[in-house]
């Protein structure tokens, strides 16, 4: 044992193989007993250091905020049910966080079913106000919600869950889809004046919105800034979406444009899905090698985080950390953040994000909107799954091809393992409810019903054509 703990952080990932398989497995939460072994040394061997934050200003307040924003949508759970959550997992990692500097918390009324801005309330609580700044959203998407009585209640609601008296950090949440719904939901029912008064009385510090949708809603929303005085929005930045946001969808304005409007104005940025809902620390295992090759040391995560951070105009990026792998990795990238060099982006935008958009996934962020669905259906789970064996090579494409045995097998078993049969896709019934929600404008239902048919396929060993959907 006293051997061990001489071996260097390079060493110990050398003899996991280079890192790629075992970091991944603590990346994403993977906790079978093949892993524990180097799971539990991963945790010996790289500690974050403490006092080593990087801190951007924010000029209009003189905040101090964490690069490394903790986003508070994927939270523990105790079991394998995921609304199960584990209050004390939260804390013990909020406390970890804190300690290690960050200092943004960003959360939802909408977050984990409704129990985000609680368990958020609660871990926070126990510490100084004056050592966070939480983050909020007034998300009132359903038109039940759309009177001013209903947004104002949302709006009390969250700060009594979050346990202040006042919000650091407030937003309009996913804007973007027209201005006849920005203005029926926060224009005609006078909910904007009453936040700008309550802006004004200080009980909230800072005004904002987050943004998913059309370019021609982003320019008319940026056209109101003389009148809102816009403190901060919040945009989706990652080496994907600078240049091909709006190549995955139509809807989606790609980010290099977002950033540059915003820094013209001076406007704060807070960045969401630096990593896609997963979608860039889990590359299939070709670029992963490659991101590896060129940095034994860091892993695949570390690339989207340390582009995110990069940006001056930046001022803090969110991560959905369920585990205190997750939270402990961030953290070396940003204490201290090391910008990314010109040569480095460049082979990200070039040659990673090339090749991604070539794999024509389905292009689910696992952001959850779709949810609940009426009808059970575990909408983003198993989009993951098939997006996670179509990168890995392991789907299975037609019934004479040498790997199809096995990968047909792989596939099925794994389906069943991450999402239960009664929320499969073979449940959806096509009401569409899920769709409008859907920040990358996925047509849900269509590609539920295709997933549906391709496992059908699977489960009847009748898959004789390549799926290339």
């Amino acid at each position: 044992m006293k051997e061990m703990k001489k071996i260097s952080r390079r060493n110990f990932l050398k003899q996991l193989g280079g890192g790629t398989i075992a970091t991944a497995a603590v990346l994403t939460g993977c906790k079978s007993k093949s892993d524990t072994k180097a799971i539990d040394e991963y945790k010996k061997q790289v500690e974050p250091p403490v006092g080593k934050m990087t801190y951007r200003t924010n000029a209009g307040t003189g905040d101090k905020v964490s690069i490394l924003g903790y986003g508070m949508m994927r939270l523990p759970s105790k079991t394998e049910n995921k609304d199960d959550y584990d209050q004390d997992m939260i804390n013990q990692q909020v406390d970890y966080a804190i300690e290690h500097g960050v200092n943004y918390f960003d959360t939802s009324p909408v977050y984990c079913q409704g129990k985000s801005e609680t368990c958020t309330g609660i871990a926070l609580s126990r510490h100084k106000r004056s050592e966070y700044f939480v983050a909020t959203k007034l998300s009132n998407f359903n038109r039940d919600f759309w009177s001013f009585e209903k947004s104002k209640e949302m709006y009390l609601n969250s700060m009594k869950q979050l346990q202040v008296d006042y919000i650091d950090y407030y937003l309009l949440h996913a804007v973007g889809g027209g201005m006849d719904e920005f203005n029926g939901r926060y224009v005609d029912n006078g909910i904007m004046d009453f936040l700008m008064k309550e802006r004004e009385a200080g009980r909230i510090r800072n005004l904002g919105f987050s943004f998913h949708g059309y370019k021609t809603v982003f320019d008319e929303l940026l056209a109101t800034h003389e009148k809102y005085h816009w403190d901060f929005v919040q945009i989706e930045l990652n080496y994907l979406d600078w240049d091909f946001a709006n190549e995955i969808s139509s809807r989606n304005v790609d980010a290099h444009y977002l950033y540059s409007e915003l820094e013209k104005l001076n406007i704060p940025m807070v960045v969401m899905e630096p990593l896609l809902g997963g979608r860039l620390a889990n590359l299939p295992q070709y670029m992963a090698a490659e991101l590896k090759q060129r940095e034994p040391e860091r892993s695949v995560a570390s690339w989207a985080f340390r582009y995110a951070g990069t940006p001056k105009g930046v001022l803090t990026v969110l991560s959905g950390m369920t585990y205190m792998e997750h939270l402990k990795d961030n953290l070396l990238s940003y204490c201290p953040l090391v910008p990314l060099t010109e040569t480095e982006q460049k082979y990200l935008h070039q040659d990673v994000a090339e090749r991604i958009v070539g794999l024509e996934n389905i292009p689910c962020n696992d952001c959850k909107y779709c949810m609940p669905c009426p009808y059970g259906v575990d909408i983003p789970a198993i989009f993951v799954h098939y997006n996670k064996c179509k990168n890995e090579g392991l789907l299975p494409r037609d019934r004479m091809d040498k790997e199809y045995k096995e990968q047909r097998r792989a596939y099925l078993i794994g389906l069943d393992r991450k999402v239960p049969k009664l929320r499969q896709a073979d449940h959806c019934i096509s009401c569409g409810q899920c769709e409008p929600h859907c920040p990358q404008s996925i047509r849900i239902p269509r590609e539920l019903r295709k997933i549906s048919e391709f496992v059908e396929a699977l489960k009847q060993d009748t898959l004789t054509r390549p799926q290339e959907d």
